[in-house]
């Protein structure tokens, strides 16, 4: 307790005497994957060479001390950017658990205080989480209503699906750090859980990759899974596919992984502790947007692969996929529940109610400088439900049979604009169907640059094991 003080002590008047915020900690945010531990990141200018965290269950009892880890990060433009990420894993948390904590170096400065709570054990509790993807640096309409929400303790985490600050490597990444502080507020106090979009490329994904620390994604590949109550989450990257000149073998490597989890959640005894099976990634299987994305073509790059290969749809489905939640698209739609373009309700009164397949729900527009996107004209029969309101959803899992989500409207002052419960009396693999998915046309652009280079990748592979 006294060499707390004694630091603190320090801290105050080496930042009056010198008055360097490089050294400050900043972009302070939280992840986490189970009820005891909590992952803790934050950036500073210069290397102050050590990454400690105080915490504590009373502001005047923060007795507890951690150490973490530090990487330089330069960025990928111009400038070279040059910042340190820090990094500490907390895993001798109590469940359920309010703490206060502060972050830094004792030496060079020291956080705020912050507080957190983490999450009950085990998997009977309902967790909430707000979801949304594609959240700007400008126009970030949403997030005051969002910050409101969070103080109000109405969230156990966040689910950012994909684009952030469009874009966090613009103005040789100051962007990102700028976005990075803008959601301190909802990001160092509950687990802001996190996957790439496009806008993250640049560089190889090298500000996503710093930026974010997601639990059992040590190696940075950008996917993972985690367990919040009787829900796996199954965090994906749609992105791999659409760049594959950084690489083809992540796009195996991570279809392989990818039926590997699902297989896994799947299975009986999984089911009974985690009943709910949920995917979150940032291109849509499917969406009525008029911008002749992915999403819009009958036979899309997710859906169903290129030349019979890599296509999620079929593995969602027989691996009984609950929820699939996306982005990309800057508007809110709500799927009846679908496979291979054919609506699979529960009933025709009930649609929701046992239904014969995944409910997909596209939700990406927080706001961003980009705007809307655009509608089709014709709504298809598959769509149950859309706006292009800024908002986000709200999820509630009730228990293992009841699961609600809603849709907050900004524009309309915060007014829930759509809502749906989704009840299953019975989780796991839906009916078996035979009826073939249709691949992607192969003579479109996709098919052409993706044909060309996986036979590219395949006589490389060749010629090396000769």
């Amino acid at each position: 307790m006294f060499y707390m003080f004694f630091c603190l002590f320090l801290v105050a008047g080496f930042q009056i005497s010198a008055g360097l915020v490089n050294n400050h900690p900043q972009q302070i945010h939280i992840s986490s994957g189970s009820s005891n531990q909590m992952i803790i990141v934050w950036n500073t200018f210069v290397d102050t060479k050590e990454s400690i965290v105080f915490y504590g269950m009373a502001k005047g009892k923060m007795d507890s001390l951690a150490n973490g880890t530090t990487t330089k990060f330069v960025d990928g433009g111009p400038a070279h950017h040059t910042q340190w990420v820090h990094e500490v894993i907390l895993d001798d948390l109590k469940a359920d658990t309010f703490y206060f904590y502060m972050v830094g170096s004792p030496k060079y400065g020291m956080s705020d205080v912050l507080n957190l709570k983490t999450w009950p054990s085990g998997e009977n509790w309902s967790p909430s989480l707000a979801i949304y993807g594609d959240l700007g640096n400008l126009n970030a309409q949403s997030l005051p209503r969002l910050q409101f929400d969070v103080a109000q303790g109405m969230y156990d985490a966040i689910l950012h699906v994909g684009d952030f600050a469009y874009n966090m490597a613009s103005e040789n990444a100051q962007v990102g750090d700028e976005f990075m502080r803008q959601i301190e507020p909802l990001a160092s106090s509950i687990p802001y859980m996190t996957c790439p979009g496009n806008h993250e490329v640049a560089y190889n994904f090298s500000n996503y990759k710093h930026r974010f620390r997601m639990p059992g994604d040590k190696d940075q590949r950008m996917y993972y899974s985690f367990k919040m109550g009787p829900v796996r989450f199954i965090s994906t990257s749609t992105e791999f596919i659409f760049f594959p000149q950084l690489g083809l073998i992540p796009v195996f490597g991570h279809y392989d992984w990818l039926k590997k989890e699902l297989e896994d959640a799947n299975k009986a005894e999984n089911r009974a502790k985690q009943p709910w099976v949920i995917t979150f990634g940032h291109r849509p299987m499917y969406c009525s947007n008029s911008d002749n994305d992915d999403c819009s073509h009958s036979e899309s790059v997710i859906r169903t692969g290129i030349m019979g290969h890599l296509g999620w749809e079929k593995l969602f489905y027989d691996n009984g996929v609950d929820i699939a939640l996306w982005a990309h698209e800057h508007s809110y739609e709500r799927l009846w529940p679908i496979y291979n373009r054919k609506v699979r309700n529960g009933s025709y009164d009930n649609p929701y109610t046992n239904p014969l397949a995944p409910v997909h729900i596209i939700t990406g527009s927080p706001g961003c400088w980009s705007k809307h996107d655009p509608f089709n004209k014709t709504m298809p029969s598959w769509s149950a439900f859309r706006t292009q309101d800024y908002g986000y959803t709200r999820m509630k899992v009730y228990n293992s049979t009841h699961l609600y989500m809603e849709q907050v409207s900004d524009d309309k002052g915060g007014a829930v604009v759509d809502k749906v419960m989704v009840v299953k009396d019975k989780h796991g693999s839906y009916p078996y169907d035979p009826t073939p998915i249709k691949p992607m046309e192969e003579g479109s652009e996709m098919f052409r640059k993706l044909q060309h280079l996986i036979n590219h990748y395949k006589r490389t592979m060749s010629s090396k094991r000769k």
